[in-house]
């Protein structure tokens, strides 16, 4: 019979603090000390601060006599301490960085320090999404950190995080946040219970949550939104939304979600409401164009070249004498070129990753028409579909419009233009069946809901926005009054 981690943990559960002890100096990290006033402490060096260790603990223990355990909480100036003679108390805390205090050999209960060592980087600028206005400022590695900076930003008593331990092995500390009053009871409890049924060994990113927690896990879209941008998060949560940060990962996952968030980037709030609600309509058009762009040349040259000006045909015509693959085999050479030198791009490092794309691309490009095994007129239509395919803000969703190019080539190919539309209704009816964390993920187009469009398709001004998202069922839905903010008086008046 097979035993996960968890079974034949539970086997070895440690009674004794002698057992304890025996199995920690099994390893080379692990350190027992005697002072000269014979206390005995117990840490792993690789855990601990070093700065703590010397300055706050044993400088504070040689300088001062102490006879009760409970007189050793009252010499060392550190919060985070407790006293206790649970043993499997003990394991877990030094397992998180505390340092174990025992006055003698024969004491059974001890003084648990806190003095984690923590290596972070520095909060630095967003990398996958960049702004050129607004906040420059992403989240790190760390979760306390990244919790800082959202406090910084919303100081009020209602912001709330619930802490959450998952992963057998790896004990991965994750939080879910939201602001009380606002956020949606439901959707909050559905979060915590996804959560804290999650069975597995360990979680090394938050897209492990995004994965876990997802409505449907066959589908290629991802049903919560991914982000850096603390910015980005402070919105949603004001919205309503519930956020879910985990330790280690430098992404919070922002549930639920709608199809048109992965359209919208964080900096067309930014901008002008005019300009930003044309650069949305450019991206969504990108978007469409990357995904059809490929398909429709396949069909048409393939089935429905009669519906092809003659002007037109004559230049495709041109551009096809001496091909001998035909449109598939051609358009899926230069999109798998595509797939590889991006591929190629994003493994190597950043300065020769570009090298390779700029160099690679013309290189390939120019062979590929040279030698007659593609047209140019499809080497312009497959790079324009890969340029459109970057236009999508979230990353993650931009991968899934990489990989549905392909259904639609095939169905192109196969049954021309109605193999297209009908790929494009079994799209349709995916979406509109699909949930994210329970909420309708095609909204505000399916179920219909015209309050919601103020910030769809177009962003309308801030003045309109004087509702929170029906989308979220927020329990305060009112954000300001949109007459009052409507108003402007002149100083004089």
């Amino acid at each position: 019979m097979l035993k996960h981690f968890s079974k034949k943990k539970q086997e070895k559960e440690y009674a004794t603090l002698s057992d304890l002890l025996t199995k920690c100096k099994t390893s080379k990290d692990f350190v027992e000390y005697v002072t000269p006033q014979g206390y005995i402490l117990y840490y792993f060096n690789t855990l601990i601060d070093s700065t703590v260790l010397h300055h706050d603990i044993l400088e504070n223990l040689n300088l001062s006599t102490v006879s009760t355990i409970e007189e050793v909480e009252q010499v060392i100036p550190i919060e985070d301490i407790k006293i206790t003679n649970d043993v499997k108390l003990m394991k877990q805390e030094i397992l998180f960085g505390s340092v174990m205090i025992f006055l003698s050999k024969t004491d059974e209960r001890c003084v648990l320090i806190k003095a984690v060592k923590k290596e972070k980087r520095q909060v630095s600028i967003p990398e996958v999404e960049f702004s050129v206005i607004g906040p420059k400022e992403s989240f790190i590695e760390d979760l306390d950190t990244n919790i800082n900076l959202l406090r910084n930003r919303l100081h009020i008593l209602e912001l709330k995080i619930e802490y959450r331990t998952v992963g057998e092995i790896t004990k991965t500390r994750i939080a879910v946040i939201y602001i009380e009053e606002i956020a949606n009871a439901e959707n909050v409890n559905t979060a915590l219970q996804r959560i804290e049924d999650i069975q597995i060994d360990h979680i090394v990113d938050s897209s492990y949550i995004e994965q876990l927690l997802s409505d449907n896990s066959k589908s290629p879209f991802p049903q919560s939104l991914d982000t850096e941008r603390p910015d980005r998060v402070l919105s949603a949560l004001v919205e309503g939304s519930v956020v879910i940060m985990v330790e280690g990962s430098p992404h919070a996952q922002i549930v639920p979600t709608t199809l048109i968030e992965f359209f919208s980037s964080f900096e067309d709030y930014y901008l002008n409401w005019l300009i930003a609600s044309g650069f949305r309509l450019i991206r969504l058009f990108s978007v469409l164009f990357s995904i059809l762009a490929t398909p429709i040349y396949v069909a048409v040259i393939t089935y429905h070249y009669m519906l092809i000006p003659k002007e037109l045909l004559t230049t495709l015509v041109a551009s096809r004498q001496g091909v001998p693959l035909p449109p598939i085999l051609e358009a899926l050479f230069l999109e798998l070129a595509i797939e590889l030198l991006r591929e190629a791009g994003a493994r190597l490092p950043m300065k020769i990753g570009q090298t390779i794309g700029i160099v690679g691309g013309i290189v390939i490009g120019t062979a590929s028409v040279e030698a007659g095994l593609t047209s140019n007129v499809l080497l312009i239509l497959v790079a324009l579909a890969a340029l459109g395919s970057f236009t999508t803000p979230i990353y993650r969703m931009g991968n899934t419009i990489r990989l549905l190019r392909f259904p639609f080539l095939i169905a192109g190919f196969l049954y021309g233009l109605p193999g297209i539309a009908l790929c494009l209704c079994f799209i349709a009816i995916h979406l509109l069946d699909l949930t994210s964390l329970g909420r309708p993920y095609l909204e505000p187009i399916f179920p219909p809901r015209t309050r919601d469009f103020k910030d769809a398709f177009i962003r309308l001004p801030f003045s309109f926005h004087s509702k929170r998202p029906i989308q979220l069922q927020s329990e305060i839905t009112m954000r300001f009054n949109r007459k009052h903010a409507k108003r402007k008086k002149d100083i004089d008046d």
